[in-house]
């Protein structure tokens, strides 16, 4: 009996870990080619997201919200770091530059984080992310992002300009094989079709003859580094853009926890108290994703499922699976190995998650009547959200930072105009309303 017992506890935390490597391995990969980073930086960026994301969700969960709930690099973060990441390509600005001014947002939205949380005003903030404001939220981010990823995933060149169409058509093939099995997949195929991608795609590059940059990396331990992009730049513009981030990853918060409470218990929602301590380590992870120079993390909405899917309920496991990562973090073999993955690869596996995305955000706002008032502000919504992002950079080069960093982010723009209605137009007060 003890025997299986220890057996299960094995599976269950092996379970874990694959599940947390499949949710972190992508976007290093992503983000470098963004910034232009060579061999070396990428496998640093993915050692310090590795590092960071277990340490975060082993904090969270004992000490946290105290689920089996796995924090992740959050959408909005992901978002934010490729809009201006295009922006720097358009206008000139320096990557460097730009990645120390994301690390001085980042810090200002986990100190705004730990303010709220330390008032126990996060259980109070609940009317401000109505179904329409985190359905069109989402909405937006599938939009912004399936442009930037699926050039990434078909522009496969070689030295001399020419299209690799043989490599588009696996990364197509990858995109295709993680979306039928998020779809239609059943049991481990879904929960792991990220995974499965990756390596199939990888394998299928590398018969190709695909060769991904590689560096010399030296020794058997080595420790993240601190600050790495370098020292925070609070730039006015940004930090105005970290304050809603920071409203919208409460929300993503609250979202993620409900989700676990109800896999866990059956009850709908989770207790004050545990919003309360959730926060201030969510506030703590944001803070250390931004002094260890990655993506901000959030908890994972997609871990309720894994847990749902999976019946493993125990923290133990996961608490054992959040060490291991954060431990694999510090081996140079397994991160300099990990970091070749080939880029169109990765757009390849997070873009098939887009249309689940944008589904959802759907789904979310279909909870409540689709009224003539939520519909004007909808479309007011997704039409100026989405609108934004097809200007040109330099149309906003004239105006003070402050609203240059806002108006060229067309997610940030929709997002607060929905809250804006949803909060100054009120239902009752609609004379649509009454029809």
């Amino acid at each position: 009996m003890r025997q299986t017992s220890w057996f299960s506890f094995g599976f269950t935390t092996a379970q874990w870990f694959i599940f947390l490597l499949a949710n972190a391995l992508s976007l290093p990969i992503v983000i470098g080619q963004i910034y232009h980073l060579p061999p070396e930086e990428v496998a640093g960026l993915m050692q310090r997201t590795f590092f960071v994301i277990g340490l975060t969700s082993f904090l969270q969960g004992w000490l946290g919200h105290r689920f089996p709930l796995s924090d992740g690099p959050a959408g909005i973060w992901l978002g934010i770091f490729v809009i201006m990441g295009e922006l720097a390509a358009n206008t000139g600005q320096q990557p460097e530059e730009v990645l120390r001014v994301m690390v001085g947002g980042m810090i200002v939205a986990g100190l705004l984080i730990l303010f709220l949380a330390g008032l126990r005003l996060i259980p109070k903030m609940l009317g401000i992310f109505t179904p329409l404001v985190t359905g069109s939220f989402l909405m937006l981010l599938a939009i912004q992002l399936s442009g930037v990823f699926l050039r990434g995933m078909m522009d496969i060149r070689t030295a001399s300009g020419t299209v690799r169409w043989d490599l588009v058509g696996v990364s197509l093939v990858v995109f295709a094989l993680v979306l039928c099995f998020t779809t239609w997949g059943k049991g481990w195929m879904r929960s792991y079709a990220v995974l499965i991608g990756i390596v199939v795609g990888w394998v299928g590059f590398t018969a190709l003859g695909y060769q991904s940059n590689s560096f010399t990396h030296s020794g058997f331990f080595t420790l993240p580094e601190f600050l790495a992009w370098g020292g925070p730049i609070f730039e006015p513009g940004m930090v105005v853009s970290a304050i809603v981030v920071a409203l919208i990853l409460l929300s993503n918060l609250i979202a993620s926890t409900n989700a676990m409470q109800q896999v866990l218990t059956g009850e709908a929602k989770v207790a004050p108290s545990v919003l309360t301590r959730a926060g201030v380590w969510s506030g703590v992870a944001t803070i250390l994703s931004a002094l260890f120079s990655t993506v901000g993390m959030v908890p994972l909405t997609v871990a309720a499922g894994f847990v749902e899917m999976t019946g493993q309920k125990r923290r133990g496991p996961f608490l054992t699976a959040c060490l291991a990562l954060a431990g694999v973090a510090l081996i140079p073999v397994v991160i300099g190995f990990l970091s070749k993955l080939p880029g169109p690869i990765a757009y390849a596996a997070l873009l098939a998650s887009f249309g689940q995305m944008f589904g959802l955000g759907l789904h979310g706002v279909l909870k409540e009547p689709l009224d003539p008032r939520r519909t004007r502000i909808l479309g007011l919504t997704l039409s100026l959200g989405a609108g934004m992002m097809f200007l040109p950079a330099s149309l906003f080069l004239s105006m003070p930072s402050v609203l240059q960093s806002f108006f060229s982010n067309g997610l940030l723009v929709g997002t607060v105009i929905c809250i804006l209605f949803e909060q100054l137009w009120p239902p009752n007060r609609s004379k649509w309303a009454k029809n």
